[in-house]
């Protein structure tokens, strides 16, 4: 299996075909050239990752060259091969963009760990970008992480519900991702090239969330010294999504519902009524069949609202999709600090595994980025994780638990308890209904500390 594809560029061609088989005999794809007009004709003809560039070359200055290589290639690791190792000439490739220099001949020895490194990075440049790509490019499905039935069902419903103008309604708790669906679902939708707008409605008051919704005419209350255009105007023949939509007001239900009924509004102020072309998703994590069950919330609203819902899974409930989501997060993180951070260990894996989210994935994305910042080495691991995290006792699959043996049934229970308790033993030993020294003799007894 090959490791990645290296350019090398120099005009002595002993040299030149030697450092070629010693990289190619280390699994490397590798292509040369004598002069630095042949190099960059080869890179614009193909993707490399490394380039080896002599300093003095036929036609062109190697510190030269190696600045328009990471002009034009910004993601390609450049080591620059020097005669002497001068520091002047250490310098000036550092400066124009080089990952490191090395003295020809001299140093054998080091120019397979160097490179390895720079491959290391290139490649997890390269990574992150698919990645920036699937976040910058389009909001669609592809930037949904997950392999799990549980995920996979709701992506089908998104999908398919996205080709019509129908209100959907998201449910589920709190950081499992409503607003990343509701882009994707308009991404898929035939309103994709039209504005998605999101506004979060439990982070305005009444007031100013009337104004900031359907805007108002200048001199309608004190402050309003010109015309606004709210967000329905802003998303007009596009999509608004309407987060935490539970929190609105029951005056704003009002008027949402005239919305969805009519698509037309009256601005704050203003006396007749703005039209507008808009596609509505709204999310909340609360149970709005109950509350207009309790009139807390427009029971008309929740039906016209509800046409087409979809529950999201909490991440407890997609178990497999963890570990490709803490590296994702990982990848993402590593970039933005620019380390090179390329794996999770088995353990970081488990203990992430056997935790229960209850913050879901924005919970495991801010766990993640705090491994991402505290780590010094290339792998996150199991010591880099919050205490309560740390500390769970993973489910052991290969060990022999017998259904009739009591000890084993009771290690399992109290296993479990703990899990429920995030690791809190005082709360795990109200729970079991024992005396706190009872539980520590226990975890002693079963190597549950």
């Amino acid at each position: 299996m090959q490791k990645g594809k290296l350019l090398i560029i120099d005009d002595e061609e002993r040299l030149r075909n030697l450092l070629a088989r010693i990289l190619q005999l280390e699994g490397y794809d590798v292509i040369t050239a004598a002069t630095g007009k042949e190099g960059l004709r080869k890179l614009q003809q193909d993707i490399f990752q490394v380039v080896l560039s002599d300093v003095k070359l036929p036609d062109s200055n190697g510190i030269a060259l190696t600045e328009q290589i990471k002009t034009n290639w910004p993601a390609t690791e450049v080591i620059v091969l020097t005669a002497f190792g001068t520091i002047n000439d250490g310098v000036k490739a550092i400066k124009s963009g080089a990952f490191d220099y090395i003295t020809k001949g001299d140093d054998n020895e080091k120019i397979i760990p160097l490179v390895s490194k720079a491959m290391d990075k290139a490649l997890l440049q390269q990574r992150v970008q698919e990645l920036e790509g699937k976040l910058n490019d389009k909001f669609g499905f592809d930037r949904i992480v997950g392999k799990s039935a549980a995920i996979a069902e709701v992506v089908k419903l998104a999908q398919k519900v996205a080709l019509s103008d129908t209100t959907v309604l998201l449910l589920g708790e709190t950081g499992t991702g409503k607003e990343v669906f509701a882009e994707a679902i308009h991404q898929a939708s035939n309103r994709s090239s039209k504005s998605f707008v999101a506004v979060n409605c439990s982070a305005f008051t009444k007031e100013l969330l009337e104004s900031e919704l359907f805007g108002h005419k200048a001199g309608s209350f004190t402050g309003a010294v010109k015309d606004k255009k709210g967000l329905f105007e802003e998303a007009n023949n596009g999509t608004i999504f309407l987060d935490e939509i539970g929190e609105l007001d029951h005056e704003l239900q009002a008027k949402l519902l005239r919305v969805l009924e009519s698509q037309q509004f009256i601005k704050i102020g203003d006396t007749k009524p703005t039209i507008v072309n808009v596609r509505i998703l709204a999310a909340t994590n609360r149970d709005l069949q109950k509350e207009s069950e309790e009139n807390h919330f427009r029971s008309d609203l929740f039906y016209r609202l509800s046409v087409f819902q979809i529950t999201l899974p909490a991440l407890r409930d997609r178990k497999k999709d963890i570990s490709l989501l803490a590296e994702y997060f990982m990848l993402y993180f590593a970039a933005k600090v620019k380390k090179q951070i390329t794996s999770l260990s088995k353990n970081f894996i488990e203990q992430l595994e056997a935790y229960n989210w209850p913050g879901n994935i924005r919970e495991l994305k801010n766990v993640i980025e705090r491994a991402v910042i505290l780590c010094d080495s290339n792998e996150l691991d199991e010591t880099l994780l919050p205490y309560d995290i740390q500390h769970i006792q993973p489910a052991r699959t290969n060990q022999a638990l017998s259904a009739f043996d009591l000890s084993s049934v009771e290690k399992l229970h109290i296993q479990r308890v703990l899990n429920h308790t995030h690791g809190n033993r005082a709360e795990a030993a109200r729970l079991l209904n024992i005396g706190i020294a009872t539980l520590y003799r226990k975890l002693k007894e079963y190597g549950l500390e």
